[in-house]
């Protein structure tokens, strides 16, 4: 009678015991979900970042959301003209529809890893460690598909739901790093070649023939000369190396959700791969290089800069400074 009885009382009471565990596992998934920028729940990046909005207050995303606030009032404040967007001015976007990510690729700014990363989202199971993908793949043109590609009706639809981030990083710092890369070494011979003949040609005075024939040797000076030229963008736009991000991604133009800098580079690409719920897909890959370009490197090549030169050059990089909230170079003698 008692076995009945008892086994009565779990008939009874199994529908409250599936009720409670439902329960539980609810909110284990609730909590799961909190600790993760992005829910598994279908919503997009930019639904998340947009919630995150009202909700996140850690540190890392008020610094994004303050960067973002700054762009607009910048660009409001500075730019007056407004054109409409060719497919010519979307060759940097690269598209993750798996993931609903635009990302404009800013050379010398970890876009070589940033590729890389991009590679594994969108590779459908064929990359699985960014840096076991070569460098020189990464930059090969159909590996990544280009917003450019797509039809005008597909380029505002990707342009208004998904989630559009670049990093940007300190102007003459970058501009330093371009310049050591393609001019100081001895395997670039294509930029000597195309560039560097270029440069020597027209800022030298009595140059060699093999430096004319070579173009190897090209200094900093030389370079900055040959970017304040008004002839140099007369004859063709600046290589995408030592051209302004404004000019590349067109910031004032296109929303950006999220700025990232070269200087918080490992907590920002976090972030943004929470948010795309892609942390467990992929980790970005630590930084370990010892010949980064610094400020303090960077200082010594300006060094040699005449106050003249350096206040054209600042002019020609002004609106980077301005949109992505750098200062001026202590070092920078500009009065």
């Amino acid at each position: 009678m008692s076995k009945c009885f008892a086994f009565g009382a779990i008939i009874f009471l199994l529908p409250f015991l599936i009720f409670c565990i439902c329960c539980v596992l609810v909110a284990s998934e609730q909590i799961s979900g909190q600790n993760s920028l992005s829910v598994k729940s279908g919503r997009s990046p930019l639904q998340t970042l947009q919630e995150n909005d009202q909700l996140e207050q850690s540190a890392v995303h008020a610094t994004l959301q303050g960067r973002r606030g700054l762009l607009e009032e910048t660009c409001h404040s500075h730019t007056h003209k407004r054109r409409v967007l060719g497919p010519e001015d979307l060759r940097h976007l690269i598209v993750d529809d798996k993931h609903k990510l635009l990302y404009c690729y800013v050379p010398k700014v970890a876009c070589t890893n940033w590729k890389r990363v991009m590679m594994v989202l969108t590779g459908e199971g064929r990359y699985r460690e960014p840096l076991a993908i070569p460098a020189n793949e990464a930059h090969v043109a159909g590996n990544l598909r280009s917003l450019s590609e797509y039809t005008t009706a597909e380029i505002n639809k990707r342009l208004r739901t998904y989630l559009k981030f670049v990093f940007v990083r300190e102007p003459f710092e970058r501009l330093v790093s371009a310049y050591r890369n393609k001019f100081t070494r001895s395997y670039n011979t294509a930029f000597h070649k195309r560039y560097g003949t270029k440069i020597i040609r027209r800022h030298r005075a009595d140059p060699q023939a093999e430096a004319l024939k070579k173009g190897n040797d090209v200094s900093f000076e030389e370079f900055v000369y040959y970017l304040v030229d008004p002839q140099t963008q007369k004859e063709e736009p600046f290589n995408e190396h030592w051209e302004r991000v404004h000019s590349l991604c067109h910031p004032c133009l296109i929303h950006y959700d999220v700025v990232g800098k070269y200087e918080t580079l490992a907590q920002d690409s976090r972030y943004i791969l929470k948010l795309a719920g892609a942390e467990g897909e992929v980790k970005f890959p630590a930084t370990s290089k010892s010949t980064r370009t610094t400020g303090d490197l960077a200082a010594k090549f300006f060094d040699n800069i005449s106050p003249f030169y350096q206040k054209k050059l600042f002019n020609l990089y002004r609106m980077d400074f301005l949109l992505f909230n750098y200062s001026v170079p202590a070092y920078l003698k500009l009065r």
